[in-house]
């Protein structure tokens, strides 16, 4: 369970990024909430995965989950490069984060 808390906490961690860059600098309400929201969520769900998951091996699995569907959304909705050596990074992370739950 603690791993599905951690993996829903690292997809929340993309959803507080992009609410955070919508924000305009908090100058935006709803992004701003939506910022807010996310971000208490997701840290509380970090906070309860860590309680059975290591701290190093919780954390990079989270930042990775979070850094990957970031630069996706970026990618994909938000007009951003899909360079292939960009691409090639993500899967790298990618690769990292499932070791990282593979080799726990």
């Amino acid at each position: 369970m603690a791993w599905v808390v951690l993996v829903l906490s690292g997809i929340l961690e993309t959803v507080w990024a992009i609410a955070l860059g919508r924000s305009a600098g908090f100058s935006r309400p709803l992004p701003s909430v939506v910022f807010l929201v996310a971000l208490v969520l997701s840290m509380a769900g970090l906070a309860w995965a860590l309680r059975s998951i290591p701290v190093g091996t919780g954390y990079a699995v989270w930042v990775g989950i979070g850094a990957v569907g970031t630069a996706l959304v970026g990618m994909v909705a938000l007009d951003e490069p899909a360079t292939v050596p960009r691409v090639v990074c993500l899967l790298l992370v990618v690769a990292g984060v499932v070791g990282l739950k593979v080799f726990h």
